[in-house]
């Protein structure tokens, strides 16, 4: 536009070009900052962290700092190499790439001592398994919440007759002020070492050159101090915050529960109904967090049960037995006996069709794949035994077991001297409350068999599952392995027991196991859960809920988690029936005049592969298979620093992530600051210079024929 006065300015038009090309220049550079990131940083996506959980009185596991913690790789393959980064390096802090044979409480203590000059940890898988052993629980697990206490069996409290697990170290319940992860990739691990050759490694000791291989961890955890610190902040945050910040969440899942005979879930079973109880546990852990393989610490034992369960119902007079039978899988029993606390509190409660006094006596699975010459030891608890009543009923209940095994060649039952207390099992919780008949079945007369108890070793090789080479994963699921004909027989003498317990008589010595049943179950929970029959086994929706991994067994928060809702459905599939009804009729069976939802669980499962192998056959399956809540009773009660029930929590993070890359010398880093800020500020100056000539620099050319007066 033209002015009387013949001068000009800059036209809006070319100041509105220019923001549209400045943001098109920011737009580009914010494109390539990512394509930069990824030419940086190379990401470590197949790990697992150590995270922190608390309870009434501290807390424990690792953490990073809000920002994440950076230091420079050192492999660690001996002993020796700790020197570097304890004392000697010249780049502190170190990252440390610690062999997984030397992941023990020794090395771990002296790294500790020296936090200032650790950023964090990286792990290595060992291969083989240590031969020594490696366990990161302690000697004496759930100790303070059995029934052995300083004025109950004070004798027995505290593991004083002996060590249950005597390689425990308690690596997993040490409080670590710097992050510690997993590299459960052995070709992650090979990139990383091959970085740390690269840039790391210099000749004769000397101080490498920049620029050097580091790694940086992020696990920032928001809850500090213990359970009742946490759990006090998560009620001030809602009582006061529209969108409270949780820092942390009780640890907690779902027990599994099923009854030989359906009982009508809406009402309490009458007094005088007599129940046996199977019990046995569903979950493990490990250092990291979700690496709980359990095999042998929970897997075997749940896996046995479940055959059991199938063998019993298949016997032709279940409906007419004196008295029922009820299986219990107890999930979250690592952490002092949440699952049977929780069970026990109900039944005390009336919140459980079946109440303490309706139980007529309780047979638990302990580890039982790892047993020597056969033998599977019959533990019980000798102050219980002290009535005379209830010495009667456990002699009458050993007697059962020995009958019962009397013709199954592949166990021999032993009994054990009565002065000898009980391992730590869910039977303890349930003698808490109350006098009652039971017996621990286990593969170890003293301390465990189990070398792994609770750590990331506790894997399908660990109990001798092995397949031939050059097998399909079909092929590998069918496999009937050693361990499955071992476990099979402890199945079939449990069935056979319960069954006798019940009242049967006529057909006990034709129940059996079936070892294909646990054949699958152990491909499936320790080897591949992503199989044709766990797929088959599942509702529609839960497909995604299997992995080309084991399940992992660790209790978490979100609940139910994969491995319960696999038990579960295994449960209804072995022991349930197929109805001839429609989708809408099983999600649904109060339309079905003959069905009734207080007497069983309806589920649509996706079914086997049809004749062509094209498309599955779904169904709907009927059974008692049940979930019931095992959240501890102390936060129920909000008895958060409680010695009675369970406290343990697990801290609510953001980020969790690693990954690796080349970082300058400090004085190089220091000059290419200085040096950006220099930039920046001679960039401000020219931007101020040309927005204050932008009349002159940005003049728009007159319109040829334009005259002005």
């Amino acid at each position: 536009m033209a002015t009387a006065g013949g001068g000009s300015v800059a036209d809006p038009g070319s100041r509105s070009l220019l923001r549209l090309l400045s943001f098109c220049a920011l737009l580009a550079g914010l494109c390539e900052g990512n394509s930069v990131e990824r030419k940086i940083y190379i990401p470590l996506n197949k790990t697992a962290p150590c995270v922190r959980l608390l309870n009434a009185t501290h807390q424990i596991g690792c953490q990073s700092s809000i920002s994440g913690d950076t230091g420079v790789i050192h492999v660690v393959e001996k002993k020796e190499d700790l020197q570097w980064v304890l004392t000697d390096g010249p780049n502190p802090p170190y990252v440390v790439l610690l062999e997984g044979t030397l992941f023990t409480r020794d090395v771990m203590e002296k790294l500790k001592g020296r936090s200032g000059r650790i950023a964090g940890l990286a792990v290595s898988l060992a291969k083989p398994s240590p031969a020594s052993g490696f366990s990161p629980s302690v000697q004496c697990p759930n100790d303070g919440f059995g029934i052995y206490s300083d004025s109950y069996g004070s004798q027995f409290a505290h593991c004083k007759a002996f060590q249950w697990n005597k390689v425990g170290d308690g690596l997993a319940y040490e409080d670590f002020s710097f992050p510690i992860f997993l590299l459960e990739d052995e070709n992650e691990t090979n990139v990383i070492k091959q970085c740390y050759r690269d840039h790391n490694l210099s000749p004769n000791g000397s101080a490498p050159a920049f620029p050097l291989c580091a790694m940086q961890l992020f696990s920032h955890m928001h809850a500090v101090v213990s359970t009742v610190t946490c759990m006090r902040r998560n009620l001030i945050q809602s009582s006061f915050t529209i969108s409270p910040e949780v820092v942390c969440d009780p640890l907690s899942d779902f027990n599994v529960w099923s009854m030989l005979k359906p009982i009508n879930t809406s009402r309490m079973l009458e007094p005088d109904d007599r129940v046996v109880v199977a019990a046995t546990r569903l979950d493990s852990r490990s250092f990291f967090w979700n690496v709980a393989p359990g095999a042998e610490s929970a897997v075997a034992s749940f896996i046995t049960q479940l055959a059991a369960a199938e063998a019993l119902q298949k016997a032709p007079d279940v409906a007419t037995l004196p008295r029922n039978v009820m299986f219990v899988f107890f999930q979250g029993e690592t952490f002092d006996y949440i699952g049977s606390s929780r069970m026990v509190y109900d039944m005390e409660k009336g919140s459980f069709p079946v109440q303490l006094e309706n139980i007529d006596s309780f047979v638990e699975l302990g580890q039982v794949a790892l047993r020597n010459s056969l033998e599977l030891w019959m533990h019980t608890d000798p102050m219980s035994q002290k009535n005379e009543t209830v010495l009667n009923q456990v002699e009458a209940l050993l007697s059962t077991l020995e009958q019962s095994s009397a013709a199954v060649p592949t166990v021999v039952l032993r009994r054990l001297n009565q002065s000898q207390p009980l391992p730590p099992s869910s039977l303890q919780r349930f003698l808490r409350a109350r006098n009652v008949s039971g017996v621990v079945l286990a593969d170890h007369s003293d301390s465990f068999h189990n070398l792994y108890y609770q750590s990331i070793y506790d894997t399908a090789k660990s109990i001798n599952v092995t397949y031939p080479a050059g097998q399909s994963p079909e092929e590998d699921l069918n496999f009937v392995t050693d361990t499955a004909k071992a476990l099979a027989g402890v199945a079939t003498v449990l069935a056979r027991t319960l069954y006798q317990l019940a009242g049967g008589a006529s057909f006990r010595d034709t129940i059996q196991a079936d070892p294909h049943t646990v054949t699958r179950l152990l491909y499936g929970f320790l080897v591949r859960a992503n199989n044709s029959w766990f797929q088959s086994i599942l509702r529609p929706d839960l497909r995604s809920y299997l992995g080309d991994g084991p399940l992992q067994h660790y209790i978490a928060v979100s609940s139910p988690t994969n491995a319960t809702y696999v038990v579960q459905y295994a449960l209804a599939n072995l022991t349930g029936k197929v109805l001839d009804l429609t989708r809408e009729q099983c999600q649904n069976p109060s339309q079905v005049p003959t069905e009734n939802k207080d007497l069983y669980e309806y589920t649509w499962v996706q079914g086997p592969l049809n004749a062509n192998e094209t498309d599955r056959l779904p169904r709907c399956v009927r059974s008692t298979a049940r979930l019931a809540r095992a959240l501890s009773p102390a936060f129920e009660l909000e008895q958060w620093g409680s010695t009675e029930y369970s406290t343990w929590t697990e801290s609510r993070w953001k980020d969790i992530r690693a990954r690796i890359f080349l970082i300058a010398s400090k004085e190089l880093e220091f000059i290419t600051l200085i040096v950006g800020f220099g930039i920046l500020v001679f960039s401000l100056i020219v931007t101020y210079c040309i927005n204050a000539k932008a009349d002159v620099l940005f003049i728009t050319p007159r319109e040829p024929g334009s005259v002005s007066y």
